[in-house]
């Protein structure tokens, strides 16, 4: 299991990749996000963005699952305090092949329990042609391996 120790600044993790289908793209838009757009493709609104594309909220949903695919379920990770920036930036639409990569940015171990730290990850997620599909930045809460022996950052 990763913990804390295991999380160093710059390490990275890649994610997918994972194609998204227009019968998933409706699915989940009929349930959590029913805009036109993300509904039906011949939709006025959907032709203004250039067809049927999925949430965004569905972009999140997609990092989630690639995320613990890739590490968080082999991790000791606490869960998060929440997320502090979510960029979406080009559509992703049916078809598309969504991967990323997260990259561990700062960390500290918690001042009021030394037996875990906060690690920062910064996430980029791409289409098939490379182009940013969106950004997100968050603190996870990762518990430490050996805490009473560990001693490279200074708690805050």
């Amino acid at each position: 299991m990763l913990a804390y120790e295991d999380f160093t600044v710059g390490r990275q993790f890649q994610l997918g990749p994972r194609r998204v289908t227009t019968e998933e793209i409706i699915a989940f838009a009929e349930e959590f996000d029913p805009q036109p757009f993300h509904l039906d493709g011949d939709s006025e609104q959907a032709r203004q963005t250039g067809g049927l594309i999925a949430s965004g909220w569905h972009i999140c949903g997609l990092f989630m699952a690639m995320a613990c695919e890739a590490f968080i379920n082999n991790s000791l990770s606490d869960g998060a305090p929440g997320v502090e920036e979510v960029r979406w930036m080009k559509p992703l639409r049916p078809r598309d092949t969504l991967s990323g990569v997260v990259t561990v940015g700062e960390r500290r171990v918690s001042r009021s329990r030394p037996s875990r730290g906060f690690v920062q990850f910064e996430t980029n997620l791409t289409n098939q042609s490379g182009e940013t599909i969106a950004s997100l930045r968050y603190p996870a809460m990762v518990r430490l391996r050996n805490p009473e022996n560990f001693s490279d950052d200074a708690a805050s």
